[in-house]
């Protein structure tokens, strides 16, 4: 199946089935699931989420308990600004200096909390928190389809802010992790650790991406987000 098909059927199955929670429709987005919130307390039940400091998170409803859980035990989070759009493109949002640390982890209030910086001004980020709309046992990851989250890695891993060092999980309900075999590209970023509420899948995946694959991007992508044509020069 080609990874379209898989997100209609993952979606369509989320809504028929009332696995999928607000916002509605789960369709062309990150679905937000029934159990979102015990995916997040397994998460943060893993050694690897104890000894992380720094993370850098994905902004959609499913992880907004994970975010809240990182910020109330000390972590520092950061997410990226809205498809890229700015050269300063990612919010910092450190427990340390918000008063409300429930409201700075929503996607309505990050803006107004995190504090905006560039890419080189964030430390080495211990843990990736991503979406997904489906993902495999192996760590394959399809995401909504329009590739900000592979993108945001790359950017990192190509500043060294990133590496074998970092952990890489997702949190999804059981009904996304899929069987069905689909072909990733080159930059898309494979999960490390799979949780769904009900158990941790370490997947042993391989083949992280190392950088910025500039083949994959033409000049009106590069153009659209000022911190790729401020790294391509």
């Amino acid at each position: 199946m080609d990874k379209q098909a898989i997100r209609e059927s993952v979606w369509d199955a989320l809504e028929a089935e009332g696995i999928a929670r607000f916002p509605f429709p789960p369709h062309g987005r990150i679905p937000n699931f029934d159990g979102a919130k015990a995916a997040a307390e397994r998460l943060a039940g893993l050694p690897e989420w104890e000894d992380a400091e720094v993370l850098k998170a994905n902004p959609d409803a499913p992880q907004l308990p994970a975010r809240r859980a990182a910020l109330r035990r000390g972590k520092t989070v950061y997410m990226a600004v809205p498809r890229l759009r700015d050269e300063e493109c990612f919010l910092e949002l450190d427990p340390a200096e918000l008063a409300d640390t429930d409201a700075a982890a929503t996607v309505s209030g990050m803006g107004d909390h995190g504090v905006q910086v560039a890419p080189d001004a964030v430390p080495h980020v211990d843990l990736v928190l991503s979406g997904s709309v489906a993902v495999t046992e192996d760590g394959d990851r399809i995401g909504k389809g329009e590739g900000y989250s592979d993108l945001e890695f790359a950017v990192l891993c190509e500043l060294g802010l990133v590496d074998e060092a970092t952990t890489v999980v997702t949190t999804v309900h059981e009904r996304q992790v899929v069987d069905e075999a689909f072909a990733s590209d080159d930059h898309d970023v494979p999960m490390d650790v799979v949780v769904t509420p009900e158990r941790t899948i370490r997947t042993g995946a391989t083949g992280r991406p190392d950088g910025i694959d500039w083949s994959a991007l033409d000049d009106e992508r590069i153009e659209e987000i000022p911190v790729l044509e401020l790294m391509r020069g």
